[in-house]
Parts: structure tokens; sequence; C-alpha cells
């Protein structure tokens, strides 16, 4: 997030557990991860009190920011493609990769899921903890996603609370958006931070 910093944000990256470098023997789809995201804006918080503080969460990162004992208290969240219910990633995974005959194993990955991370379903619904977000809110994602469908992600922004804006960015699947279109996305994903957080 380079062009952050060139804008003057002071940026602070955060690996998840059982991501990139950070140990962990699996992830939990965001539930688990929400700690490492709440303690990340904690030490923002307190190393820089009084100052205006924003998030972005792409797909599970953004699963993390809203599943958490709260939302994340943050003045701006920026949210890409983030899965709407843990069935619903989980049956178009499956049938992006064994067509629509797939979605009918959901159930058994659904169970393999639970006895893993100890988790139901019940628990990884970020669509149900978007409405408690106090932050602005920006649902960003492509528009040809199949991870995360159009209409999933516009039932995300329905749910959303308070200022909110949509962004489907055209032509573009379940990848990273601001390398994808990134004059778009600066722009974009720019103006939203500055109106909220400067």
């Amino acid at each position: 997030m380079a062009w952050l910093a060139r804008e003057g944000y002071a940026v602070l990256a955060v690996d998840l557990q059982a991501h990139g470098e950070s140990p962990g023997r699996f992830i939990t789809f965001g539930r688990r991860e929400a700690l490492d995201a709440a303690a990340a804006v904690a030490i923002l918080r307190a190393r820089l009190p009084g100052e205006r503080i924003g998030a972005i969460g792409a797909s599970l990162g953004g699963a993390a920011a809203l599943l958490g004992t709260e939302p994340l208290a943050v003045d701006a969240l920026v949210l890409e493609a983030v899965y709407p219910d843990i069935r619903s990633a989980v049956a178009n995974r499956l049938a992006i990769r064994l067509g629509e005959v797939g979605r009918r194993l959901t159930p058994l990955i659904e169970a393999a899921a639970r006895l893993m991370t100890g988790l139901s379903p019940d628990e990884l619904r970020p669509i149900d903890r978007i409405g408690a977000a106090r932050a602005p809110i920006l649902v960003a994602a492509g528009a040809e996603d199949r991870h995360t469908t159009a209409a999933e992600t516009q039932a995300m922004f329905v749910r959303a609370t308070g200022m909110k804006q949509l962004w489907m960015v055209p032509g573009v699947a379940h990848v990273d958006l601001h390398a994808a279109a990134p004059a778009a996305y600066e722009a974009t994903v720019g103006a939203f931070l500055s109106l909220h957080l400067r």
C-alpha cells in the first residue's frame, strides 16, 4: 500500500495468524483473525491518541474486521470482496472447482471445518455483523467475482447502516482490487479515506 504512504497516511500492514509469515495451524475464516485486527487497532490508538484510523480489509481480512466481539472500532472501513456467510463462501468455491454439483459437498466441508476450528457456521456470518459497524463503510468487489458474487456484495452493502458506499469494479474477479485497477482504486478508496480521515 505504498500509494497510501504517498498520500500522507501512516500505514500498518497486519499479517493475520496462519497467513503469510505469522504462525498458526489453520485459518478460522475471520473469526479468530478478528483478534489480530482488533489488536492492531488498539496498538494504533495507544501510539497515536486522537488520530483518525481507517482499515482496509480484503476477503478474509474484511471478515476479520467484522467478526470480533464487535466490528473494528475505526473511523473509516473499506471492505473488499467479503463473503456474507461461510456456507455461500464454501459453496461458491466448490462450484468454481467442481461445477455446480460441487455445491452439494458444502455440508461435508462445513462439518470438517467445524471439527478443525470449533466454530459453527452461525459464527461465520459477516453479513449479520456489518450493520453493527459504527464507521462509514465502503463495500467494494470485482463485478466478475465468483468467490463472493456481485449479488452477495450488494446484500452486504444493503445490510450496512449509516454512511456507506458501494463500488463494483467492472471486469474484475476475486483479486487484489488495487493491482487490477490501480487508478480507479486510488481515486475511489482515496476519496473515501480522505473524506472520513482528514
